[in-house]
């Protein structure tokens, strides 16, 4: 059994959340793109963790995670983050994590230059809103075969792999030098970095392609890991204000490194609100006035997991939702922080845009999304605490108005619906496993 979670809007729509609960039956769980620009948090027993490059499987004893292929790994991040959860009592271990040999090292560099050039662009009021972790300088070295796959940290005494190292030093020399005025590094440095990288993480670079194609010919249950969401997506999302990789569920078994295998099931994660983290257009913000937004985003808790930037907030968007959810082909739907909207009179839904007196209801990436209106629809809310409902049955009648308004205006059922943060805060209808 092979399924993706992957995000139907801007990302932080609660995939963490879910994966955390499909990872209890699942054998092995996959990030298959991004890097440490993610941020997935799940709540346990042990506590509260915020997973930027882990899948979250690893907080389950029995499951086993692969960073596969698609991925752009900063070793020195992961380092930091395998020590945290096991400071938290997670074990981490070759047996619980495997590597990629094919996935793309994020160099000290790419960080660097991140950093740099965000800081370049933003004096004139042009800057990305980039995470500033090095991921699209990551993903464009792969690309310009500028850059170490972890494969290549076993090989590192082969001249062959020297040689690249020495070239690829020469050229970001260039690049950091030429460009902003950086002093160059030295190739001795940079070759006792990649040596401790290889002594560390040596054990757990493996032909994970191999490994998950076996598992899944044994019959195994596999979980792959999506990064932010549709409209992230490097070719389907708001360009260029997107991240450098493929968030789309298609992309899955390649980023995975398992490209022959088709997926059984696509869980698209959806928030009962709409949050955007970084720059780009995003219409829902501009449907309610500014009290409206700051209390939804205190309520929810609305601040990036990887970055602790405030994100911006607005009701659902039924426009983007059908679009990210036609990218994703889900055929299940899970809905995540309903709880927050108790206690709301009156809840705003965005049914259309308006442009120019055009009335828009199919979203169109590539056209001007900052001249859209938002048309506004309003459902009667409810004062109910509903962090306590286990059954569809047990949620206040005007909830599940609201969620099967949005039902149809997807033409999709939800299936899953979280009420609170916990991990036995939520509740299921039709068919989910």
């Amino acid at each position: 059994m092979l399924t993706a979670v992957t995000g139907i809007n801007w990302g932080d729509e609660g995939k963490g959340r879910v994966i955390d609960l499909l990872a209890e039956n699942a054998d092995i769980v996959v990030r298959y793109q991004g890097g440490n620009n993610a941020g997935h948090t799940v709540v346990t027993d042990q506590g509260k963790f915020v997973l930027n490059l882990l899948p979250s499987g690893i907080l389950h004893p029995n499951v086993t995670c692969v960073l596969g292929d698609g991925m752009v790994v900063d070793l020195d991040h992961l380092s930091g983050e395998i020590h945290d959860i096991r400071e938290k009592g997670v074990p981490v271990t070759p047996e619980h994590l495997k590597l990629s040999t094919r996935a793309t090292i994020s160099m000290p560099w790419h960080r660097i230059q991140d950093e740099l050039e965000e800081d370049r662009l933003s004096k004139s009021g042009a800057a990305f809103g980039s995470t500033r972790r090095g991921i699209a300088y990551a993903y464009s070295d792969k690309y310009r075969k500028k850059t170490l796959r972890l494969g290549d940290l076993l090989h590192l005494n082969e001249s062959s792999v020297q040689a690249r190292l020495q070239t690829m030093l020469e050229a970001k020399n260039l690049e950091l030098g030429g460009c902003y005025h950086q002093e160059p590094m030295s190739y001795p440095a940079l070759m006792a970095w990649c040596k401790a990288k290889a002594a560390d993480f040596g054990v757990y670079i493996c032909d994970t392609g191999n490994y998950l194609d076996q598992a899944l010919k044994e019959g195994k249950r596999v979980v792959l890991e999506a990064q932010l969401g549709a409209m992230r997506d490097i070719d389907y999302g708001i360009f260029p204000y997107t991240s450098s990789s493929s968030t789309i569920s298609a992309y899955g078994p390649i980023g995975a490194g398992i490209p022959g295998w088709r997926l059984d099931h696509v869980v698209g994660v959806l928030k009962a609100y709409s949050t955007c983290v970084g720059a780009g257009p995003f219409v829902a913000e501009r449907a309610m006035p500014k009290d409206w937004t700051n209390a939804l985003r205190q309520a929810g808790g609305e601040y990036g997991a990887a970055t602790g930037r405030p994100r911006r907030v607005g009701p659902f968007d039924a426009v983007a939702s059908r679009y990210g959810l036609r990218c994703q082909n889900a055929d299940k739907i899970a809905l995540t922080k309903l709880n927050v909207l108790t206690g709301m009179k009156r809840i705003p839904v965005i049914t259309a845009y308006e442009s120019n007196g055009r009335r828009i209801d199919r979203f169109d990436p590539t056209i001007n999304l900052d001249a859209c209106t938002p048309v506004v629809q309003y459902l009667a809310g409810w004062q109910e605490d509903i962090s306590a409902c286990r059954t569809w049955e047990a949620l206040p009648q005007t909830a599940k108005v609201y969620i099967t308004t949005l039902e149809a205006m997807l033409d999709h059922e939800i299936q899953f619906i979280s009420v609170g943060a916990t991990r036995d805060a939520f509740l299921t209808k039709g068919a989910w496993e």
